[in-house]
């Protein structure tokens, strides 16, 4: 009997911690109807990248194999919706947090890692707007995507982890920093720096020597390579580990983010003042 009891308990707290997380994750998305410019922030990068870099320099940018730009730049732009959300979700937790919101949180008889993961999957779904809304920028300006059903899902699933993954440097940065200046400026520097040092914009061999092992290693243009190559987009061939094996460098960038910023973001949950 007291085996059958402590199993009924740890379901029963599995099914407290779940119900939690979602009405923590609801509570953001309510928060997103009070505040619509929030999903304007994390979408109108994107969409500027798409709409004007794309139609504007679509017949000035030579791209690997001849192909098309806006083909080229449309999985660039659908992961910049990952890199715009790091900023926002850092300002709303600082948010909770300098309100004194995040203390009533740790008052009530919930779940602590609920709070923070209830947070994320919100986030999530604002990105997930998002990455819809520039798909249907980018199909409107020439983006393709060509190779089947699998392909397409195996890009989409791709992307929005991703995006998750930066949701929570987005949660870490927020409980690190604190001051909404601070995050802005640092979230803004991250996301075009990362970007333009990157393939994203153009074919790596078209930087500067100095700076192609910098955009090489760069997680963003290993990102941006694995779902070119799934949609079948033209990607330059040449070019070192992380450019003939993009997936490999992907998959260990992603997890080792996703651990690492969640560790630390619930550690610092735990302790701070």
């Amino acid at each position: 009997m007291s085996v059958i009891s402590a199993a009924g308990s740890r379901r029963s707290a599995v099914g407290d911690t779940v119900v939690e997380v979602l009405a923590l994750a609801g509570r953001r998305l309510t928060h997103l109807r009070n505040v619509p410019g929030r999903l304007l922030a994390i979408t109108l990068n994107p969409l500027i990248t798409m709409l004007a870099i794309g139609y504007v320099f679509k017949d000035a940018v030579i791209v690997p194999g001849g192909g098309s730009y806006p083909e080229f730049l449309f999985p660039a732009a659908l992961m910049q919706v990952g890199l715009a959300g790091i900023a926002p979700t850092a300002i709303a937790v600082a948010t909770d947090l300098n309100g004194g919101l995040t203390d009533r949180f740790r008052s009530l008889p919930i779940t602590r890692p609920a709070v923070l993961i209830g947070h994320s999957l919100g986030d999530l779904v604002v990105g997930l707007i998002a990455l819809v809304i520039t798909v249907a920028s980018g199909l409107l300006v020439g983006g393709r995507v060509h190779g089947g059903v699998l392909p397409l899902l195996g890009g989409f699933a791709l992307l929005v982890v991703f995006l998750y993954a930066m949701i929570w440097v987005g949660i870490l940065l927020g409980l690190s920093l604190r001051n909404p200046e601070a995050i802005d400026g640092i979230g803004a520097v991250a996301s075009l720096g990362l970007s333009f040092l990157s393939n994203a914009f153009m074919s790596i061999d078209r930087l500067p020597a100095w700076l192609r092992p910098v955009a090489e290693w760069n997680p963003v243009s290993s990102v941006t390579t694995a779902v070119r190559r799934m949609w079948g987009t033209p990607v330059e061939e040449t070019g070192g580990f992380p450019t003939q094996h993009p997936g490999v460098v992907v998959a260990i960038t992603l997890i080792v983010t996703l651990v690492v910023a969640g560790t630390l973001s619930f550690r610092k949950y735990r302790t701070i003042k």
